[in-house]
């Protein structure tokens, strides 16, 4: 009796470890940093609001899409595989995992140092296919001010090469099989009320306008090259 429950010490002394180890196996995805503070977009996108997104909305997105995930044969693959065959999955994994992916999009296209307008290739191919910049921020707007209700506005690389604007709605996206445009995002902006409205309240024409004071080209136009 007594070797039987040192045994029982032991492997209890390993059992968290296992639990861990077990877990781990299923928990793919993580809340990424941001690469600026809270406070870095203001006075365009205010630090409250940026908490709340990133440490509120975005987390429960992460942690939510790893408990839809977990036990699946696709609790290892990447995000990217998971939303191109999303019609194959649960509402819960698309919809946290849209929003995962989204989020981390999100973040990335925006900078303190943001703001301005392409250059290189990106600007022309922009040029050629919108006729100016001032054209494509209009339809770019346009397609963000008018999604119903919540969504988010995309400028993607479409199949043939071409540069297309789109929207979606909830937490939808142009990478997802069930998308009525496909295509590889390369800049998106959120139309998600808690996105804005501590600041902006309805007015969200407003908030798109000073979007594009935020906007990472450098990046824009490192996914626009990695796209072609």
């Amino acid at each position: 009796m007594k070797f039987i429950l040192q045994k029982l010490k032991i492997w209890s002394n390993f059992t968290p470890l296992l639990i861990l180890i077990i877990k781990s196996k299923y928990m793919s995805f993580t809340l990424p940093d941001l690469t600026y503070g809270f406070n870095g977009l203001e006075p365009h996108i205010d630090a409250r609001t940026m908490e709340i997104h990133h440490d509120l909305h975005h987390n429960g997105y992460t942690n939510n899409l790893n408990k839809a995930l977990e036990g699946t044969d696709a609790a290892n693959s990447s995000i990217e595989d998971i939303l191109a065959n999303i019609s194959n999955h649960s509402g819960a994994v698309r919809n946290n995992g849209g929003g995962y992916y989204n989020h981390c999009m999100f973040w990335e296209v925006m900078s303190p140092n943001g703001g301005g307008e392409p250059t290189g290739a990106l600007a022309e191919d922009i040029t050629a296919k919108f006729g100016s910049f001032e054209a494509f921020k209009t339809e770019f707007s346009a397609a963000a001010a008018t999604r119903f209700g919540s969504g988010w506005a995309w400028l993607i690389v479409d199949a043939t090469g071409n540069l297309a604007v789109t929207s979606t709605a909830n937490q939808d996206n142009p990478v997802m099989d069930i998308a009525e445009v496909k295509g590889t995002p390369i800049l998106c902006v959120d139309v998600w009320e808690h996105a804005y409205y501590l600041k902006y309240q309805n007015r969200r024409p407003e908030y798109l306008t000073n979007f594009f004071n935020v906007i990472n080209w450098t990046e824009v136009s490192k996914r626009f090259e990695a796209a072609k």
